[in-house]
């Protein structure tokens, strides 16, 4: 029954409190196969992390981003409760990559902070991040690292007989209920998979009353306005199993009816269809170890509501090719290389079409290699890119004239891991990445709400280059572990949204003109976690630690980079006996007054959180109970990294205080 558990890629966040209940840390290395590394080593020489298991419960939220906002290096956009796409060590955006089980996740989070991620942590197993420059494997748009969901809704490894899982929760912050439904079955030879979730939100409790303007909504309140959603999704698949290897498809569905905060009368409506190919063949060739197939197809859309009217309509459709080949061992040295393609083409029609029609197409070959040395090993690679950006105009706005750019962004990567002692092991890393331009950046003309300005594009933009350098020290003894990490980026021509003078009036309105530009610019800061075992005995008790900080300025102005998250520390006590399990902790963000000029400050506050769980046995069931407390003393609290805290002051704070319940059955 374990191996099902492992399995569901539905609603994984309820799953792992099974884990905090009987191993509160693992006194083994994460293992991260995907996104740290290709070669599938558990000793990385990038900075990485696997949430699964009682991690993933306990940083699950309604995005992507805020489930992830408290990891060492990690924050979040926090466009309101509904749309939050991960930061990771001060860079957001385009140079985050999300992934869907390695390819390409398509939709339009990236081009404004309203647009969600089409992807909900109910529906994943597992997450994966690698924090710091991933161009050399996934491109350009992971300069500042990578994010990848994995599920098994294309079943990777043979399976006997079915299998179900059913879950039902409640939350009082948001009146979230939300529920669903997995099976899965096969035999050595077939695998199936399907599964269905829905969650429905009302307006997020704050701790302070806020005004709200929405018909049919009380004039003031202690929630979000605007701030309510319609989550759900499903998916089918199914895998083939053959002596040396598999192959598989799946067809998955998910759709957000949700609002977007800023405006107390605008909803968006997305809808998104994955199309998914992937396959495995061990040893085909002699000089071959395995060689690994992965396509995808999305057609991803959402609308823009004004007061129940539809707006300003948003398309991306997209394809993409990954196809690995792992070469035999020559000595000591393993590696592969590998072949990427993608093409997505965007079109926005209404009002606030800021950018224009466009079609983007990429190829790429990269090669990583791995040298095992007797005081450890050496990693280097190397990545080439054509990318092709156009403009296709809009038929209904003039403004927007087709153009084309064409860019050659290069990237390569040397790394280290020593092994010093026993307990310790020292990383190093050193990279050169290059991004190309996105759309929007090269061509963007018009109102953004999102941001509160007028947006222009710069066509001449060159690409984004920077120069990364990172130590890590890791120690681990038994259920102890610590690790610590440094890191410096600098860019000699970073893409930056800045502020021009100018105003531009809009529907007889006057907006802030921001241009995009290229300067000057450095990112550096500290990473630090660790667990400590404080009992070990009928029952276990570890002390969790963690903590950040990141300095991003523009080295052109000198002015500091604009929402990036302060100096934060936190702790938890994680307590397990049993069937019981019990968590306890805190997260501390300082004070963030290194803001550019014009930009308001935010105030330091406390989060204290709290969970507690009881696995039984009914029959043939697995129950597990659980309850979650989030932000137990109702602080009110706002985020750095939130565009929100600078367009709307005051009128998007993060989430009081909230309990969640539930219960999950696997059979």
């Amino acid at each position: 029954m374990t191996t099902v558990f492992h399995r569901s890629a539905l609603c994984a966040a309820l799953f792992p409190l099974a884990g905090l209940a009987q191993s509160p840390a693992n006194p083994e290395l994460s293992e991260v196969t995907v996104t740290g590394n290709p070669l599938g080593a558990t000793e990385l020489i990038a900075p990485a992390v696997q949430l699964t298991g009682s991690e993933l419960l306990l940083r699950s939220k309604t995005t992507v981003g805020e489930t992830l906002g408290n990891l060492p290096g990690v924050s979040s956009t926090g466009f309101g409760p509904n749309a939050s796409r991960p930061i990771i060590r001060g860079l957001d955006g385009d140079r985050v990559r999300i992934l869907s089980n390695g390819g390409a996740s398509v939709d339009a989070s990236s081009l404004s902070y309203d647009h969600a991620v089409s992807a909900d942590p109910l529906s994943v197993e597992r997450i994966e991040v690698l924090r710091g420059p991933a161009a050399l494997l996934y491109g350009g748009n992971a300069i500042g690292g990578v994010v990848n969901l994995i599920d098994n809704r294309i079943p990777r490894e043979a399976m006997e007989g079915a299998t179900g899982k059913a879950d039902l929760g409640f939350a009082s912050g948001n009146r979230e209920k939300g529920g669903g439904l997995l099976v899965e079955g096969g035999n050595s030879r077939i695998g199936l998979h399907a599964d269905v979730f829905s969650r429905s939100t009302a307006d997020v409790q704050v701790p302070v009353s806020l005004v709200c303007s929405k018909d049919g909504a009380i004039g003031s309140a202690k929630r979000i306005c605007n701030s309510a959603s319609e989550v759900r999704g499903g998916a089918a698949g199914g895998s083939l199993f053959f002596d040396q290897g598999y192959l598989g498809a799946s067809v998955s569905e998910y759709r957000n009816d949700y609002g977007t905060v800023a405006e107390d009368d605008v909803t968006i409506g997305m809808r998104s269809t994955r199309y998914a190919l992937e396959g495995e063949l061990r040893n085909p060739v002699r000089w071959l170890q395995g060689l690994k197939l992965q396509a995808s197809h999305t057609d991803y859309r959402h609308t823009e509501f004004e007061a129940g009217a539809p707006g300003t309509v948003f398309g991306n459709q997209g394809s993409d090719l990954r196809l690995e080949a792992r070469h035999q061992k020559i000595g000591p040295l393993e590696g592969v290389v590998g072949l990427q393609t993608e093409s997505t083409r965007f079109s926005a029609d209404g009002a606030e079409a800021f950018a224009p029609y466009s079609k983007t197409q990429q190829a790429a070959l990269f090669a990583y290699e791995e040298l095992a040395m007797p005081w450890g090993k050496f990693s280097f690679g190397a990545r080439g890119e054509s990318v092709t950006v156009q403009s296709l105009g809009n038929p209904q706005l003039a403004r927007f004239a087709p153009a084309s750019r064409d860019f050659h962004p290069a990237s390569v990567s040397l790394g280290a891991l020593w092994k010093l002692a026993p307990a310790w092991q020292l990383t190093g890393n050193l990279a050169r990445s290059e991004r190309a331009p996105k759309d929007y950046e090269l061509f963007a003309d018009g109102a953004h709400i999102a941001t509160g300005a007028y947006e222009v594009g710069d066509a001449n933009l060159g690409k984004e280059k920077s120069t990364n350098t990172e130590v890590g020290l890791q120690w681990k003894s038994g259920h102890n572990e610590l690790k610590l990490n440094a890191f410096n980026a600098r860019f000699a021509n970073y893409i930056a949204l800045g502020a021009t003078g100018a105003q531009r009036e809009v529907d007889e309105e006057l907006l802030p003109e921001y241009a995009y530009r290229q300067v000057r610019a450095t990112f550096r800061g500290l990473e630090a976690s660790g667990t400590l075992r404080l009992l070990d005995a009928a029952s276990t008790l570890d002390l969790e630690l963690r903590g950040d900080m990141v300095r991003a300025k523009n080295e052109s102005d000198g002015q500091p980079l604009p929402r990036i998250a302060p100096l934060r520390a936190g702790a938890t006590l994680v307590w397990g006996q049993g069937p019981w399990g019990a968590r306890l902790g805190f997260d501390h963000a300082m004070r963030q007054d290194r803001v550019p000029v014009g930009e308001l400050p935010t105030d330091a506050y406390t989060l204290w959180s709290a969970a507690l769980s009881y696995r039984m046995q009914a029959g043939p069931a697995s129950m597990l109970w659980y309850a979650r407390l989030d932000n137990a003393g109702d602080a009110l609290a706002y985020s750095a990294s939130s565009i929100l805290t600078q367009t709307a002051p005051g009128k998007s704070p993060l989430a009081g205080r909230s309990l969640k319940v539930g219960l999950q059955a696997a059979f």
